[in-house]
């Protein structure tokens, strides 16, 4: 996953109250990519680009206005010494501006000639009135609550990422103090989250929050303040001490008061308002009806396991094992675990394995320079405890690109130890983890946008979950039949899982299982640690409900526009070219990706000699 958010939300562990104050459709999104206008690597910008970037600004500044560590991830110069809009009135100020940069984009909708700028203005008006009716849900049926501690750890973290220049990672000590409420005007982060949410209390019928992740929140926070310190100490600046000992006093004091005022509040059941997960699911990109979902999910469930069935075998043959059990076969296979500081050098070494062979297969266009892969520290653990790739900026980027960041374990709540994983450091796991996260998945994709160049509306406001996340899924599957016999066993687990998801997540989140019946079930039949089980429960029942439908429902639509192409072209399809042509097209969602690819590029294909 980039992700969430790419599942990963980009806020980390914010709650959906945080999404009402971001104006953007990838506020709630578990992923983001890369844009380059680097003058010195880009292609000439196109007319219709310019207009379609200009069009961009006022959302844009949208995002600014309310979410600036948002803005200045995505690369949005002049907001890197400002934090996230808490004051009163948010809610109604931030809908406001949301419904004029609606207007203003479809008054500009009648006069834009080009296609492409047609089409560019419906995806940013979409992205905007999908963002005004989540937080007008949001509103009206929610709690607000906050994770003080992750809102500034994301902050800083964003500023303090070594790819950020220098010059910009000086803001880091006012967002610091911002947080704090030292700065002249300002009013503490933790002050400003409780004034927004006792200012809610007597509403009649909000929903709260889910008790478990409250009790996660307040205990990652500890983890997440540690981190923002280790974060100053590598930045190299200073003066950082005496903000950062009043904003961790600050941050307790609010998890006391989380303890007092919130925990009361918390639904026990995982279950949200039916609005609110559907909406979820919208905005993730899935448009798939929660009972089609798990009918086609568990269809594919079960084709997937009946193929490991027939895979295991051979493996347990070549490696000797007794059992030919697809369950005792992985569980023998992690047994070697890869462990310190080999991990690192393993994945790279895999990496130049695998890209060895999309150049020898002739699969995508490979770049020469090298993807970026590092571990996780305990503070974006804590975050985000899956693998991800994180994104550089989006807008203005100069050179940087994502990275691959693996996480080796999962953190419990307060009393609970931490979980370790085993599912991603033996060698057969690495094939597919490495084809889905770097190349040609995730990294790929991203970096072929920053080298190409693509508007800002396919970039950003185009982005969802299924668009990300679809190409990754798919580029393990066609990765697959190149590995060893292990890692397409491990490949299959992968798609089990995805699978699995996508009727686990509906059938939890509409109270059809249990929260507890979820995490046995991944263990026993896709054979995850306990530790990935839990994080998965999480991610379903409160980190991203819905998010992670995204991987089934996003492969089945590009596998179903790769068969269409290879249909209408015959002898003359060509994969490298396909593949290079679905990379260069930005974010576009399932739906305007096949239509640019039946449209223009299988009449160029049919058009070769």
């Amino acid at each position: 996953m980039p992700k969430p958010s790419v599942t990963r939300n980009p806020s980390g562990r914010l709650s959906r109250a945080l999404a009402e104050v971001c104006a953007s459709a990838i506020a709630a999104c578990a992923a983001a990519v890369s844009l380059s206008t680097s003058a010195a690597a880009a292609p000439a910008v196109p007319a219709w680009v310019q207009d379609s970037n200009k069009a961009a600004q006022p959302l844009l500044d949208t995002i600014a206005q309310f979410n600036p560590e948002q803005a200045g991830q995505l690369g949005v110069d002049g907001y890197d010494d400002k934090v996230i809009d808490l004051q009163p009135q948010v809610y109604e100020r931030n809908q406001a501006a949301l419904q004029k940069v609606i207007d203003g984009l479809n008054a500009q909708l009648p006069q834009a000639t080009d296609p492409s700028l047609q089409q560019d203005l419906q995806i940013m008006i979409t992205a905007a009135q999908q963002q005004f009716d989540t937080n007008k849900l949001q509103h009206d049926l929610m709690l607000p609550y906050f994770a003080a501690a992750g809102v500034a750890f994301e902050g800083i973290h964003g500023l303090l990422d070594p790819r950020v220049p220098k010059q910009r990672q000086a803001a880091a000590l006012v967002r610091l103090r911002l947080y704090a409420g030292l700065e002249p005007g300002s009013t503490s982060l933790a002050d400003l989250a409780k004034a927004r949410t006792v200012e809610r209390f007597g509403v009649k019928d909000l929903t709260g929050p889910f008790k478990d992740e409250v009790e996660q929140d307040m205990s990652d926070a500890p983890r997440l303040v540690a981190g923002l310190g280790e974060l100053f100490k590598g930045s190299g600046l200073t003066g950082y001490e005496q903000p950062l000992a009043t904003l961790t006093a600050q941050i307790q004091d609010y998890n006391d008061w989380v303890r007092k005022e919130i925990l009361p509040r918390c639904r026990a059941d995982n279950r949200l308002p039916p609005a609110i997960y559907a909406d979820n699911l919208k905005q993730f990109g899935n448009t798939v009806p929660p009972d089609e979902l798990i009918r086609r999910a568990l269809l594919s469930f079960a084709e997937i396991r009946n193929e490991m069935r027939t895979l295991a075998p051979l493996v347990a043959k070549q490696k000797g094992f007794k059992s030919t059990d697809y369950r005792d076969v992985i569980r023998e296979l992690k047994k070697t675990q890869i462990t310190g500081p080999a991990i690192l050098p393993f994945y790279q070494k895999r990496l130049a394995a695998i890209e060895d062979i999309l150049r020898r297969e002739h699969e995508i266009t490979v770049p020469e320079r090298h993807a970026v892969i590092r571990l996780a520290t305990e503070a974006e653990t804590a975050q985000i405890p899956a693998p991800h790739m994180s994104p550089p900026r989006l807008i203005g980027n100069t050179g940087e690109y994502g990275e691959f960041v693996l996480p080796l374990k999962t953190p419990g709540k307060t009393g609970e130890k931490d979980l370790k994983t085993d599912d991603f450091t033996y060698d057969a796991a690495a094939w597919t983890l490495t084809a889905h996260e770097a190349r040609p998945g995730h990294e790929l994709q991203f970096s072929a946008m920053m080298d190409h160049g693509v508007s800002i509306a396919r970039a950003v406001f185009a982005f969802n979950s299924v668009n990300v996340e679809g190409w990754a899924l798919y580029s393990e599957a066609e990765m697959k039949p190149y590995f060893p016999l292990d890692g397409q066993l491990v490949g299959l687990q992968n798609r089990l899982m995805r699978a699995a998801r996508a009727f686990l997540d509906p059938m939890v989140n509409l109270g059809m299982i249990t929260p507890q019946q979820v995490k046995q079930f991944l263990m026993d039949e896709v054979v995850l640690s306990e530790g990935l089980a839990k994080e998965e429960t999480d991610r379903y029942t409160f980190r991203a409900p819905g998010q992670a439908t995204s991987y089934f429902v996003g492969y089945q639509a590009m596998m179903e526009t790769r068969q269409r192409a290879e249909l209408a072209l015959g002898a003359k399809f060509n994969k490298q070219r396909f593949h290079d042509f679905v990379i260069a097209q930005g974010l576009l969602p399932p739906d305007l990706l096949q239509k640019a690819v039946l449209e223009q590029f299988v009449p160029a294909e049919q058009q070769r000699p």
